[in-house]
């Protein structure tokens, strides 16, 4: 059975063909598409409030031919006690595939294990590959000649992730730039670096010591492709909102930061942001900022994600 709970459950080539089915069903939209679901149910099993991801998924699913089931975690039996291998063998006999976004990566994983249906990872404390496939549509598109290959314009070029350098997020995207062959510096204060069970992930994947961190952002953005940024405060750590205010203030992205960067940088974020705090509206708003694109592909990354792991 396969799974999309990290970004290397797709091979290289396999990632390609996901990239390029995506931008055909980005092309197809409005008009006569495929419909690999049809027939079918997918749950949503959703442990955090959401925007981008729980409308993405659920127009996703219902362009792609099937019914989307959301399910909030405080509604089902899993809030309530139930093992996650029990709700995985008790919902595989009902659905047909499960999008899950939590707080613990570890429930992914154990979904996936005990069930017999695809899992796919929407967003994790550790990690959000479907945000990074998006944004490497999102980039590629702009990046790819005519006729090249979409994951061949990525090669060598260099991100710079500015803020938390531990969020799932920056995680997603050391795993993202590592596979697809690109340069990443991550700036951010002393203390948010990446977890243990990450680096151990890393040195699994073959990506140990692949990536460079460090306390200057203007080094890390200087060259930079892309600057990106996350919110300072994630879901679950609201109670630690002033001290990072505190610590990550010199770490916002201002117009004098990203200019920094490479004249024809492009400005990241997946969004929500937080105006005035990780980014200054001025860079929010500037015409090399892509936000609201990265946004868009969600819905056909997803599509095609979906679509292949049903064909399995």
């Amino acid at each position: 059975m396969k799974h999309f709970l990290k970004e290397t459950d797709f091979s290289p080539r396999e990632a390609a063909a996901v990239f390029a089915q995506a931008r055909e069903l980005k092309r197809q939209r409005g008009g006569a598409t495929p419909r690999p679901l049809a027939g079918q149910t997918w749950a949503m099993i959703f442990s955090k409030s959401s925007t981008r991801t729980r409308v993405s998924f659920e127009v996703g699913i219902h362009e792609l031919g099937g019914n989307p089931l959301f399910l909030n975690r405080a509604d089902i039996q899993l809030g309530r006690g139930e093992t996650v291998a029990d709700t995985a063998r008790v919902l595989s006999r009902f659905v047909h595939g499960l999008v899950v976004r939590t707080f613990d990566h570890a429930e992914v994983e154990g979904l996936a294990d005990a069930g017999t249906v695809p899992v796919i990872n929407a967003l994790t404390d550790l990690l959000h590959p479907c945000q990074i496939y998006a944004d490497l549509l999102t980039l590629a598109e702009r990046w790819a000649a005519p006729g090249e290959d979409l994951l061949a314009a990525l090669k060598g070029r260099k991100i710079a992730f500015v803020g938390d350098r531990g969020c799932n997020v920056a995680n997603s995207w050391i795993m993202g730039a590592n596979m697809f062959g690109m340069k990443i510096s991550l700036a951010g204060p002393p203390g948010f670096d990446a977890a243990p069970e990450f680096d151990a992930l890393l040195a699994r994947e073959g990506f140990a010591k692949s990536y460079e961190f460090t306390t200057d952002a203007y080094a890390a953005v200087r060259d930079a492709d892309v600057v990106y940024t996350d919110v300072w405060v994630s879901m679950g750590k609201e109670e630690e909102t002033a001290e990072r205010i505190r610590v990550m203030t010199p770490f916002q992205v201002t117009s004098a930061l990203f200019a920094a960067a490479k004249p024809d940088a492009f400005f990241m974020h997946c969004l929500p942001a937080h105006a005035g705090q990780e980014v200054t509206q001025t860079v929010l708003d500037s015409p090399r900022s892509i936000i609201f694109d990265q946004a868009e592909n969600r819905l056909h990354v997803q599509k095609a994600i979906m679509a292949t792991l049903a064909a399995r």
